[in-house]
């Protein structure tokens, strides 16, 4: 994360206003789609927009998520790094966003490397990820795990 100072004035303002649009309840629903659609021994978060973002911040587990909606040969991201450099990690959060964008999300839903990384805007990423999740449902491919009440179609 960034090491910036606390915001005064108009820009704490904008960023109050951003960060009540996250929705606890939508992110514990996200975070259990997530598990069982990437289907393997992934720990689950402690409940918080700061333990969100530290668990997806590594840009592996969107990588998995957006790669377990192909069939099995037909993933988008090839190598899935597990490394610890920030850019790398960037990196692999922007290889998501095109997989993503590839996928069918809309470019409007689709939020920015900074959103995820520096935690500006947690809403972003869960409206990405609800997008993500209804796509898939819609698409009735085989691919989507879990409950399909989870998403609208």
């Amino acid at each position: 994360m960034a090491n910036r100072g606390p915001s005064y004035g108009l820009s704490r303002e904008v960023q109050e206003k951003i960060e009540q649009k996250y929705d606890a309840e939508l992110e514990s629903r996200l975070v259990n789609w997530i598990i069982v659609q990437c289907g393997e021994q992934i720990e689950h978060p402690p409940p918080g927009r700061q333990h969100f973002q530290t668990w997806l911040m590594d840009g592996t587990l969107l990588c998995k998520l957006i790669n377990s909606l192909h069939p099995k040969g037909n993933e988008p991201i090839a190598k899935i790094s597990e490394s610890k450099m920030a850019f790398k990690q960037m990196e692999q959060i922007s290889q998501f966003l095109k997989a993503a964008e590839i996928y069918g999300v809309r470019t409007t839903d689709i939020f920015q490397t900074v959103d995820l990384w520096e935690g500006k805007d947690m809403a972003a990423v869960q409206r990405t990820l609800m997008a993500l999740g209804s796509l898939a449902v819609t698409k009735d491919d085989g691919c989507y795990k879990g409950d399909p009440s989870w998403f609208h179609r």
